[in-house]
């Protein structure tokens, strides 16, 4: 939830409008969460789920495997995953471009959580803002900065080191086509 709402605070720094919530399952400690932002460049007047992402997140690799992870995932959009493994290790999601992020070793490099629970949700922004641009780093460190509940400097710069290591192939843009 705190990625999520941090990268929407990035995001109006660039003059989108956005929606930051979050999805509850089965409410017990330790249950996945899904959370969501939506962005766009005018007013957003609708209050539903996102049932058709530009992009997905992972930030706990068992969850890849998990039935109906890539549902709705617009053909040639990214998965972002938290893992020490190389992207081609996730072949089985399909054709979609993946990048892989050792996220936790960063933020246990920094001391965001413990060393058994590393605390992920703004380094991984990091490698979003990398794979994706479609936002500026700059504005990621200044929201994380400004909204980290606590160690805003450490989590900016695990998030400038996830920047820097994400492992991904941009994909070949095609002739005739758009880049986004």
């Amino acid at each position: 939830m705190v990625a999520s709402s941090v990268l929407a605070s990035a995001f109006f720094k660039e003059g989108k409008f956005v929606q930051a919530f979050p999805s509850f399952g089965a409410e017990r400690r330790g249950a996945p969460v899904m959370a969501f932002t939506r962005i766009d460049d005018e007013e957003i007047n609708v209050r539903f789920g996102i049932y058709k992402p530009d992009c997905i997140v992972i930030l706990d690799a068992t969850l890849a495997k998990k039935p109906g992870i890539t549902s709705g995932l617009k053909d040639g959009h990214w998965i972002i995953i938290n893992s020490d493994r190389p992207p081609a290790d996730f072949r089985f999601l399909g054709d979609y471009p993946v990048a892989t992020i050792d996220a936790s070793s960063i933020a246990r490099k920094y001391k965001l959580g413990t060393p058994s629970v590393p605390i992920i949700n703004t380094t991984i922004l990091g490698a979003f803002a990398k794979v994706t641009g479609i936002i500026k780093i700059e504005s990621v460190l200044e929201a994380i900065r400004e909204s980290a509940p606590s160690k805003p400097e450490e989590n900016a710069r695990a998030a400038r080191e996830a920047y820097e290591a994400a492992n991904y192939q941009p994909p070949l843009v095609q002739e005739g086509s758009k880049s986004r």
